[in-house]
């Protein structure tokens, strides 16, 4: 019988602390809970290989989100989709419009989708996580200028975006997507 080896020191406390915060970040990369999964898993086996060294250099997380963010963009240029679900999963019960949740977040989803591998990590990068266009653009292993321009297509694309102007529209919300500069 094989032994499964001992996680590194400190990784299952890492993995416990910042993995629902990194599932967030793989699903709205992938759009797709399941293949969030799978990415967010792969990116931390890859990661457990060299913890040790990881974990010296002073910020772990860094680390296993360019990981992430680069088995994403290997996935998306390969084209791989992994296993697609045959049915949604039901939603939950609440008291609010579920239909309509449920068909802004069908969207979102639906526009992000439309955009290109790197678009789509850039808008969550940025956008989401905050980050700042260096930060971004050393993630993605990328110059600042490449960032600026996919960040730019991809707001582009989602102001022209029908369900995304219907969402905003909905939420009173004036204007277009991305009056966040870009720069």
């Amino acid at each position: 019988m094989t032994r499964t080896p001992a996680p590194p020191e400190g990784f299952a406390e890492f993995v416990a602390a910042r993995s629902h915060v990194l599932l967030r970040a793989a699903w709205l990369l992938t759009g797709d809970a399941g293949r969030a999964e799978d990415l967010l898993q792969t990116a931390l086996a890859r990661s457990w290989q060299h913890w040790d060294r990881i974990a010296v250099g002073g910020s772990p997380e860094a680390y296993v989100r360019r990981v992430l963010y680069t088995t994403y963009s290997s996935w998306w240029q390969r084209r791989w989709r992994g296993e697609l679900p045959s049915a949604a999963p039901p939603e939950r019960a609440s008291g609010e419009d579920v239909a309509a949740e449920s068909a802004g977040r069908d969207g979102v989803r639906r526009a992000l989708a439309r955009l290109t591998g790197r678009q789509r990590a850039v808008v969550v990068l940025r956008y989401v996580e905050d980050r700042t266009v260096a930060e971004t653009a050393e993630l993605l292993g990328c110059t600042e200028g490449t960032v600026k321009t996919l960040a730019f297509r991809a707001l582009r694309a989602l102001r022209e975006d029908d369900a995304v102007r219907a969402l905003l529209i909905d939420e009173g919300i004036d204007g277009g997507v991305g009056h966040h500069d870009a720069s």
